[in-house]
């Protein structure tokens, strides 16, 4: 099962899109901005989790790979 939340390749441009189901929640570029995407779509800190798998799908690397 894939989690709710992916974090998308890094584009060539800079940045990750990150989608919640089919939502495009936004393109981040920094860990930061995933979290607060995350707190835009209802979710509270104590539920944020950036290395929880059940909850975010890293693809094309993990939090430290933005380009």
């Amino acid at each position: 099962m894939t989690p709710p939340v992916v974090v998308h390749e890094p584009s060539p441009e800079g940045g990750r899109d990150v989608t919640a189901g089919t939502e495009l929640l936004g393109r981040a570029y920094e860990p930061e901005d995933v979290v607060r995407f995350l707190r835009g779509a209802g979710l509270t800190d104590e539920q944020i989790q950036l290395d929880d798998p059940n909850l975010i799908e890293w693809r094309g690397g993990g939090a430290e790979v933005w380009r």
